[in-house]
């Protein structure tokens, strides 16, 4: 994946509202997909300060909580997707420490996605965790192009 590619797809995959519902409805499709492929993973949908959405599928290990709670918080902090700001810092030989954040807390791995409201700005992060980073981002990108119905 290269940056212009991940901005882009930033940059269509807005909401003209994101409430509950909207999380649910996400979480739901999200959901389905990975039941769907068998995948492993953890999904999270939150907001700074609240829990909107989560689930684990079988196979999801205890670490996939860790690793999605540490992506989201990358996100909400950046308000850009773990995946970009990694690839970003990779790009300019850099890592979470040389911009002194800790990676205890924050991961830059793929896999988590700025909630983007029109008029609003960021107001959470929709999280995948359980499979390549690639594919963590890929399944996030893919649903909410469909829910949206914007094509990347």
């Amino acid at each position: 994946m290269d940056l212009d590619l991940l901005a882009r797809q930033e940059a269509k995959l807005i909401f003209d509202r994101f409430d509950e519902d909207t999380a649910w409805a996400i979480g739901t499709k999200l959901f389905a997909v990975a039941k769907t492929q068998n995948a492993p993973v953890v999904i999270d949908i939150r907001t700074p300060d609240r829990t909107l959405f989560h689930a684990a599928l079988p196979g999801a290990k205890p670490a996939n909580d860790s690793w999605a709670r540490r992506k989201s918080n990358l996100t909400l902090r950046e308000h850009e997707s773990s995946m970009r700001f990694g690839l970003a810092l990779k790009a300019k030989g850099k890592t979470l420490a040389d911009h002194g954040i800790d990676f205890a807390d924050f991961a830059d791995h793929g896999g988590s996605f700025p909630i983007r409201v029109a008029g609003v700005g960021v107001i959470g992060a929709i999280t995948v965790s359980g499979l390549a980073s690639h594919e963590d981002h890929g399944m996030i990108v893919d649903v909410l192009a469909k829910h949206l119905g914007v094509s990347i």
